[in-house]
């Protein structure tokens, strides 16, 4: 995805703390924590404002960076996780089982265990369930995040993002904690039509009634793609994103 951007833009693509290559420290997986390395960073850079994707975890970070700071983000493409305005739906229950691994990974002994360890059957199920039918990973991809867990204190700190960021930040979601601020940030939110947790049933529930909470949020479902669209579609993400990015 990246040469399809770097014709035009300056691109910076780091690793939160305790993922990737990133120092991965025994604290600092909070919310507040999480958004203050990514400030932190843009300023060691000298950036001062930015065009934004995240996914995931990393949408959810960049969802507080532009409600916090809207004047470092120019636009945002979300993928892979809710909105700030979501609101619960009965309907979630129907998918939502399959997000069983968030407490698992979240528990400080299971957590890193399962995700570190033998097999390393909890960061592999992570991986191999929630793709589109017919998308299969490379084992070399895989590895290249697997592997890193086979580090201790990255699957701890793994665990430490679930347990202290992750899953308090959907309760905060679901419970409306977000509803009171507004989006000014250009921003669009793309789904997998073949999520098996957030489908396009389920979605137009759980994900719609944000109009009156954002000046310019739009969702995009993205065909033939299921939870990790950068992986799946990267052609879709692209495009979305040239196409907001490049708005004066």
């Amino acid at each position: 995805m990246v040469p399809a951007l770097v014709d035009r833009f300056r691109v910076i693509c780091p690793d939160l703390r305790g993922a990737g290559w990133t120092d991965a420290p025994a604290v600092g997986y909070t919310r507040d924590q999480q958004l203050a390395d990514v400030v932190a960073l843009l300023d060691e850079v000298g950036v001062q404002r930015v065009r934004l994707i995240g996914h995931d975890a990393g949408s959810l970070v960049g969802f507080q960076l532009c409600l916090r700071y809207p004047e470092r983000v120019h636009s945002f493409v979300a993928t892979g996780a809710p909105h700030p305005f979501a609101r619960f739906h009965p309907r979630m229950l129907q998918g939502g089982w399959r997000l069983w691994f968030q407490p698992v990974i979240a528990s400080p002994v299971v957590g890193p265990t399962g995700l570190s360890t033998g097999p390393q059957w909890l960061a592999r199920y992570v991986f191999q369930n929630f793709t589109a039918p017919g998308f299969t990973w490379r084992e070399e991809d895989v590895e290249t995040f697997v592997g890193r867990l086979r580090d201790p204190a990255r699957a701890r700190a793994g665990s430490a993002l679930y347990r202290l960021f992750i899953v308090p930040e959907l309760w905060r979601i679901f419970r409306g904690r977000y509803r009171q601020l507004r989006l000014s940030t250009p921003t669009r939110a793309l789904y997998g039509t073949e999520d098996r947790v957030q489908s396009p049933k389920i979605g137009a529930q759980v994900l719609s009634g944000y109009e009156g909470h954002a000046d310019d949020l739009a969702l995009v479902w993205v065909d033939r793609a299921g939870h990790y669209l950068v992986d799946e579609r990267p052609d879709a993400v692209v495009g979305v994103a040239r196409e907001l990015f490049s708005r004066p």
